[in-house]
């Protein structure tokens, strides 16, 4: 199992990419960048290529509706250039309310957009011949009768330096999930809980295993949550700092019905907290939503207690399918942050 995490923004880009060097020689094997409606991704993420020697660099996650296909491909080979091969595409429809609010752009067929982007970045990348695409959602070139009827088949003119990259599909919803195991090399969900795994999305993930191409190998998974390694409260207590988190996405990101962190969460047994979270975060009760959220919750997406435990939680996760564990380090009783980074990296194995 390969050690993963996410790159933080708590005090400053620098700082954090400078941590991640460190991680890099404590043994981290892979580093996801977000955007989000931040700073963008691959500014950051061409930084921390030319400051880092051997740890791969996945984007988590580039919104597929910010970018044409063609652009998200040469941002993939541009970094993977870079970075001399360390690259991971990481892809994902976000929500409405990012896509529709900030980029001003309609959030509509999330599935045949994501499918078709994923087609013309393997073309772009492949190299094989001037790039064509006739899909329902993209055409490639425009057709006459939609432009200047001027477009013209082009390859993208540097050679990339693989002709294959990773591409990791950020899905929650079923379909999504079933179109992520079918076609993507890797998976990125939230709220992932090893030993409900089969429930929430056994189904889908055995729908799109079916139509699955072989070539593209085992389906690889990063998930994780907080970690934290020791006897004390103080370890016990850093679960805790899931709850802000757990309540913004389970209460806050998207109306009733448009929830998709609210709809995992009452899939995987949380009905009744899942409800109340959404309720009281929507009516600005953000405290009281934080408190709402299950100890059994933070528990389960977490890693925080004596080693043995935290052992025994890796176990779980890899018997979930997890290939990549996603941890972000809370340091205790003296503890650094590379120190946990070298630890799990042992328990790992």
């Amino acid at each position: 199992m390969k050690i993963s995490t996410m790159l933080s923004y708590a005090g400053g880009f620098r700082e954090s990419a400078a941590q991640v060097a460190e991680f890099e020689k404590a043994g981290l094997d892979l580093v996801w960048v977000a955007e989000a409606y931040g700073l963008d991704g691959p500014s950051l993420m061409g930084y921390l290529a030319a400051l880092t020697e051997t740890v791969e660099i996945g984007s988590a996650i580039l919104p597929i509706y910010t970018r044409t296909p063609t652009l998200l491909a040469m941002t993939a080979a541009g970094i993977d250039a870079l970075s001399e091969g360390r690259f991971h595409l990481g892809l994902g429809a976000s929500g409405p309310q990012v896509i529709e609010g900030w980029h001003g752009v309609p959030y509509t067929a999330p599935l045949g957009r994501t499918r078709e982007i994923v087609e013309i970045c393997r073309k772009v990348w492949a190299r094989e011949a001037p790039l064509t695409h006739d899909g329902s959602i993209f055409t490639l070139p425009l057709p006459p009768d939609q432009g200047t009827g001027l477009g013209k088949a082009l390859k993208i003119i540097g050679r990339p330096v693989r002709s294959e990259i990773p591409i990791w599909l950020a899905s929650l919803g079923e379909k999504n999930v079933a179109l992520t195991a079918e076609i993507a090399n890797g998976w990125i969900p939230m709220l992932f809980i090893p030993e409900k795994v089969k429930n929430v999305w056994g189904g889908a993930l055995d729908a799109g295993m079916a139509k699955r191409d072989p070539a593209l190998g085992p389906l690889q998974i990063t998930a994780g949550g907080l970690l934290a390694i020791g006897d004390g409260d103080d370890v016990k207590a850093v679960r805790d700092l899931s709850r802000a988190h757990f309540a913004l996405y389970i209460g806050g990101m998207g109306a009733k019905g448009r929830n998709f962190y609210n709809d995992v969460a009452r899939r995987s047994g949380f009905e009744e907290a899942a409800a109340t979270i959404q309720d009281l975060y929507l009516d600005g009760k953000k405290k009281e939503a934080e408190a709402a959220v299950p100890d059994e919750l933070l528990e389960l997406t977490t890693l925080c207690g004596p080693e043995s435990y935290v052992a025994e939680r890796i176990a779980a996760f890899a018997e979930a399918g997890v290939t990549h564990l996603q941890v972000i380090p809370v340091p205790t009783g003296g503890q650094r942050p590379v120190d946990l980074i070298e630890k799990v990296k042992q328990l790992a194995g």
